[in-house]
């Protein structure tokens, strides 16, 4: 069993691990035990009350952070003609059709996020065993499969992100830096409590939002009082 380092020992002085806290002072507990030399990465865990086995209960979705999450993401685009003149002016890093996809064969990956038209995913489709395990498949579901490139490249970039509910039933996603303002990483952070409280599913019984835990890239994490989040606000 690895032993915890010395900066990571003083943060968990300053948390109390049975209380749960609400959301403001959660914020600023993270901001301020975050010592690590980078600005490291703001992420919220859920743990939901549904069974993800269960094809009904299945949480997933998209939601754009007002403030962004810190990152720009690199976007990949798969469209041909004026589709993909939309994809450069919208401001897509790449943007190719087979030319793309044999780069992605032989093993490229420099890109966060891959969007494509809906004709050409007879080209796309080919690549789900090397996009699928990575998360970067396109699906229509999230919005990476479309006609209305310019918007989906523009949300990307500004700040949309994907959720979806692990087979333990849980949620991780980004809400932001440490270098972000705590009212800036709040109303990320309601954004997303949010969508997922509007995606909850109607087979699901019982308490909705378990746990709600806050922590960054190197720190403890800080629960959060999930009954703030049963209901959309």
């Amino acid at each position: 069993m690895s032993k915890r380092g010395k900066t990571y020992n003083e943060s968990i002085q300053k948390i109390d691990r049975e209380k749960l806290y609400e959301s403001q002072e959660a914020i600023e507990i993270v901001k301020e035990i975050a010592q690590a030399k980078f600005d490291e990465t703001v992420e919220v865990s859920v743990r939901l009350g549904v069974n993800p086995r269960h094809a009904d209960q299945m949480v997933r979705g998209t939601v754009i952070l007002p403030h962004g999450t810190g990152k720009t993401k690199k976007v990949l685009v798969f469209a041909k003609g004026e589709k993909a003149q939309e994809a450069e002016d919208a401001g897509a890093d790449y943007v190719g059709d087979e030319d793309m996809a044999a780069k992605v064969e032989e093993g490229w990956s420099d890109f966060d996020v891959a969007i494509a038209t809906p004709d050409m995913m007879g080209v796309v489709g080919k690549l789900g065993r090397i996009l699928g395990p990575k998360g970067l498949m396109p699906n229509p579901k999230t919005g990476t499969v479309t006609f209305d490139i310019k918007q989906a490249v523009e949300e990307t970039k500004a700040g949309k992100i994907e959720y979806r509910v692990e087979k333990a039933g849980i949620v991780h996603a980004p809400v932001g830096k440490v270098s972000f303002t705590a009212e800036q990483l709040e109303e990320n952070l309601g954004t997303l409590m949010d969508a997922l409280a509007k995606a909850r599913p109607a087979s699901a019984k019982g308490s909705y939002m378990r746990t709600v835990t806050l922590s960054s890239t190197m720190s403890p994490g800080v629960k959060i009082n999930p009954q703030n989040y049963q209901r959309v606000r």
